[in-house]
């Protein structure tokens, strides 16, 4: 069983003290739906996201992730928290964020081909396709809130 600890208000680069900065999510909104992506190979839904690429920061990787994943363009980017996860010989970190998007044009194929198929949901139907209990749950409603104050304005 793995460890995790989310935390909100803090800089994901800062106490990194020996953990690795790996993984970005992103919790997309487009319009008042949510993007979900198909991870064909892993058979689950998941939200747009990936590695962190070397020279790349939390904010490029999430830009860039979410293009490949989704084809989406990202307008807004903010910091909704991180996850530290303790695994057995080491301690990863992945940061959420939300972001406002919009669609470059139809998604066709991950570069990776990790992603099969994207779809944009009702944000309160996420538990029947995203597996993240409690802790998917509060940030998917902290995207939400964040994303209240940007009605109309993106």
């Amino acid at each position: 069983m793995v460890d995790y600890v989310f935390r909100e208000g803090f800089d994901p680069m800062e106490g990194l003290d020996g953990k690795i900065l790996q993984a970005v999510h992103g919790f997309c909104f487009y319009g008042d739906k949510l993007v979900v992506v198909y991870a064909g190979d892993k058979g689950y839904w998941t939200f747009p996201g990936g590695g962190i690429e070397s020279g790349e920061t939390w904010q490029e990787a999430t830009i860039r992730e979410v293009h490949e994943e989704s084809n989406m363009k990202v307008l807004h980017q903010e910091l909704i928290g991180y996850i530290d996860v303790y695994e057995k010989d080491r301690i990863i970190r992945q940061t959420r964020s939300l972001c406002i998007v919009e669609p470059y044009g139809d998604f066709i194929a991950d570069p990776d081909i990790d992603i099969t198929e994207i779809k944009l949901i009702d944000p309160k139907e996420y538990g029947q396709y995203v597996k993240w209990g409690e802790i998917g749950d509060h940030i998917v409603k902290r995207a939400l809130e964040i994303r209240s104050k940007y009605n109309g304005l993106i």
